[in-house]
């Protein structure tokens, strides 16, 4: 094989573009030649491999990049993974194209047409051609996704520090009008400036729209290791037990994190005292369920508790 063309396979996972192989001088019927012989297969009109067999991950995303031209990118939470997300892994692979384009179906592959310049879209990392994490996620969370998955998303991304909020926001500054775009920032608000700020404001909104009586914030405890501790919310019920609120920012949450809230919630909860948790999601977008839990709980509705 012509050791341009071998390298141009070795970079790209074995997968070549026929417009490549022509501007290196190889013409159709050497490409059927190849896979006549049963060297090269044939994976779509516009693409074929140097080797035959199944595709794997990395060469899936390769085919569906090289068979939409020369101007798209790995977007959505392909992307995600390129860059490194964690959790987020789907089958189908995801690539923005340009409005204009027009081609035939790659199963496997969704081709997400876009009007935004792929200059600013496109990721400067070498290697596939990859829209940037942030605008990636930002237009999968507008678009694609459910609400939940949305925030979540975002979220996971700046937790496992790949990115950060004040990027995520000149991010969607770059692509308005953005859907969802005024939640987002909401989200990477209280991210940017600490979860509570925004679940305070939350907490107290569910309690005036479902009659429930307004906790008390911050109190002081002391675990049973003897190290003290700030409650996010509490209530003293009827029978004067206490039932606490604990708010948490994130969906996915780093295993160890997640580890270290739940040895806290053991440690504060004693037979007269009971930790629930929340996300600052639900405390949003699904008030009624968090303040449906804490009635059976034993929160009255007419601003006493039960």
């Amino acid at each position: 094989m012509d050791p341009q063309i071998s390298e141009l396979a070795r970079v790209q996972a074995g997968l070549v573009a026929r417009r490549q192989l022509t501007a290196l001088g190889f013409d159709w019927d050497r490409v059927a030649r190849q896979v006549r012989a049963e060297r090269w297969a044939e994976r779509t009109p516009r693409v074929v491999s140097t080797f035959t067999g199944e595709l794997n991950r990395v060469q899936r995303a390769w085919l569906g990049v090289l068979h939409a031209g020369p101007r798209s990118v790995l977007g959505g939470l392909t992307a995600g993974e390129r860059h490194g997300l964690k959790g987020w892994q789907r089958d189908e692979v995801t690539v923005l194209v340009d409005d204009e384009l027009s081609f035939e179906p790659v199963p496997g592959v969704r081709f997400f047409r876009s009007r935004r310049p792929f200059e600013i879209l496109r990721d400067a990392k070498p290697g596939i051609p990859s829209a940037s994490l942030e605008h990636a996620l930002l237009l999968w969370a507008g678009y694609d996704a459910t609400m939940r998955a949305g925030y979540g998303v975002i979220a996971a991304a700046v937790q496992q520090r790949l990115s950060t909020a004040a990027r995520f926001l000149a991010a969607a500054d770059q692509l308005k009008p953005l859907r969802r775009s005024r939640d987002f920032r909401r989200l990477l608000a209280d991210i940017d400036g600490g979860v509570h700020s925004g679940a305070e404001r939350d907490v107290a909104w569910m309690c005036r729209e479902y009659e429930l009586p307004p906790p008390v914030r911050q109190v002081s405890r002391v675990d049973t290791d003897g190290r003290r501790r700030w409650t996010d919310c509490e209530w003293t019920l009827a029978d004067g037990s206490t039932l606490v609120l604990e708010v948490d920012g994130s969906f996915h949450m780093e295993v160890l994190q997640w580890t270290a809230d739940l040895r806290r919630d053991r440690r504060l909860t004693r037979p007269d005292r009971t930790v629930v948790r929340c996300s600052a999601y639900e405390l949003r977008h699904e008030p009624g369920e968090v303040a449906r839990d804490l009635i059976a709980l034993g929160i009255r509705q007419d601003g006493l508790a039960a």
